[in-house]
């Protein structure tokens, strides 16, 4: 009954191990997430809008449609606050005792991995066209140019690490199913 595990975490109450936590997987790929989507926050919001000076707005340098500068910040932001809420419940996770909790757990981040995955590759198709159908005598300096291609690429860089998350989610419930199961057939007192 030792090595009995629920949806990929020990018996609940056990110590939190910040070491053990941060070389999992899962962990190290939310991490990265995390910081995709600074680095895409970041590159938006600093060099994603240009003020010309004979112009009185900014105009977003993704060919001046400023709904892509505005997909850019919102999803980097609601992408940094859902990393953050499922670091933290990645942290909260031992501590769940009930096994449909931990399962509502998984199950919520595989959701919300797949959606992520989906919004950054729309993110993504959808800043690329933007940036190729650019205008040249809209940035001539090309200020903002290197933001511009970084936010493509974490976007691009973001489709499969929240992919990955997926698969890492999915892969902890299948494991997790198969020991439930193996448990009820030879360990009755779990059933």
């Amino acid at each position: 009954m030792d090595g009995f595990q629920a949806y990929g975490a020990g018996k609940a109450g056990g110590a939190f191990d910040p070491l053990t936590f941060i070389r999992q997987p899962q962990t190290v790929v939310r991490i990265l997430c995390w910081l995709f989507s600074i680095v895409i926050l970041g590159c938006v919001a600093n060099e994603g809008y240009i003020n010309r000076p004979e112009e009185v707005e900014e105009f977003c340098i993704f060919n001046r449609n400023q709904y892509a500068c505005n997909y850019g910040v919102a999803m980097g932001t609601l992408c940094f606050l859902c990393c953050t809420a499922f670091l933290a419940l990645d942290i909260y996770f031992p501590q769940i005792s009930a096994v449909k909790d931990r399962k509502k757990a998984v199950m919520a981040d595989i959701g919300a991995s797949a959606l992520w995955s989906l919004i950054w590759f729309v993110g993504f198709c959808f800043l690329a066209n933007q940036w190729q159908v650019s205008k040249e005598e809209d940035n001539p300096l090309k200020e903002g140019a290197d933001a511009a291609r970084a936010t493509i690429v974490f976007s691009f860089f973001s489709i499969f690490t929240w992919g990955g998350l997926t698969l890492l989610s999915l892969e902890r419930l299948k494991r997790v199913s198969f020991e439930e199961e193996y448990n009820k057939l030879f360990i009755p007192s779990l059933a």
